[in-house]
């Protein structure tokens, strides 16, 4: 595969490009023109790109109601990915907080690239004791489980948390913030997954197929649904009195909205004692900042699992569609040194 060289007019470079919505068969790679950021973006090298959900569904366009902002009969943008970690090349006009040559680390949308532009208040500079794919896949998982626990779940020292989908990307971060955070951690996941929870700092592990959370042996003061299913009943049946849920992401619950459930959820918590609330995650520089000092400190360890070249995003699109994934994924341009990514697809 030729990479890119020069950024001189009319340079191109290799990019995950998607014409249409569909399943990971709609991706594939194509040259395109390296963007110019604007007066408040950064021009990124790309040297890795973290996969998350959020990029899974501007793939497919479900839930429907996200089209009217992303196209309804087509993205509008057509490179994926939004995770992303490389050095900068160029800033813009307005930007005070970057320079070219700095390790930074954010969201730009279109980093399964070789060069993505980012806008200055999602980026900060990359924690010094990672390598840059360990640091593709922090932003967007990581912000969100920080502000699920901090800011909606205002979770407190010494209370219990339940984490359901606790092996994923945002949940493998939901367990070891928690921790951080002073809360005794029961993380959900499949029995093949509970280790893997376990090595996260999970003081327990329930096996989703075989052990009910909501059972009533177990109460919990704050429950992380992180892309569930389970009823309202059942989730409140697991909290202590005036507990709190906190829903994470939309999976499972339609194509339409996406949240109906927790909509439901959030209508029920005006009139019973529990609290529902839905998460709505912001992208911004001053969390990922707060999470530099916990990775640096080595309190948070990104669950970093394997590594793909941009003509494999495909397949890497496949394993989280099927659910094979352990933490997080990383897609990275050919030209990365080896060095930055892990020993896997290379």
């Amino acid at each position: 595969m030729n990479t890119t060289t020069t950024l001189g007019q009319g340079a191109t470079m290799k990019a995950v490009i998607q014409d249409r919505y569909g399943t990971s068969e709609v991706l594939h790679v194509g040259d395109v023109p390296v963007p110019e950021p604007g007066d408040r973006e950064v021009l990124v090298k790309v040297h890795a790109a973290g996969l998350d959900r959020g990029t899974e569904h501007l793939m497919t366009g479900k839930p429907y109601a996200m089209r009217l902002g992303t196209g309804i009969r087509r993205p509008k943008k057509r490179i994926s990915g939004r995770d992303v970690a490389g050095t900068v090349v160029k800033v813009g006009s307005a930007v005070t907080r970057f320079a070219p040559g700095d390790e930074v680390y954010g969201v730009a949308p279109g980093s399964f690239a070789e060069y993505a532009v980012g806008p200055e208040d999602k980026l900060a500079h990359k924690p010094a004791n990672l390598s840059f794919a360990q640091a593709a896949v922090v932003p967007i998982s990581a912000g969100t489980a920080l502000q699920a626990l901090r800011d909606v779940g205002k979770v407190r020292t010494g209370q219990k948390v339940l984490v359901i989908g606790a092996s994923g990307g945002v949940g493998s971060y939901a367990v070891q913030l928690a921790k951080v955070l002073g809360a005794h951690v029961t993380g959900v996941a499949s029995a093949a997954k509970a280790d893997f929870v376990r090595s996260l700092g999970a003081d327990e592990v329930l096996d989703y197929a075989h052990d009910d959370f909501a059972d009533g042996t177990r109460r919990y003061d704050l429950v992380l649904d992180i892309g569930g299913g389970a009823s309202l009943k059942r989730l409140r049946r697991a909290l202590r009195p005036r507990g709190t849920v906190v829903f994470v992401g939309s999976e499972d619950t339609g194509n339409i909205l996406g949240m109906g459930r927790q909509l439901r959820g959030v209508v029920l918590s005006l009139v019973v004692r529990e609290r529902l609330a839905l998460l709505m995650a912001k992208e911004r520089a001053s969390d990922l900042e707060e999470l530099t000092a916990l990775l640096e400190a080595g309190r948070v360890v990104p669950a970093l699992a394997d590594s793909y070249r941009l003509d494999q995003a495909k397949d890497a699109m496949r394993l989280l569609e099927e659910g094979k994934v352990r933490g997080k994924v990383v897609i990275v341009p050919v030209a990365t040194a080896a060095d930055d990514v892990p020993a896997g697809r290379r």
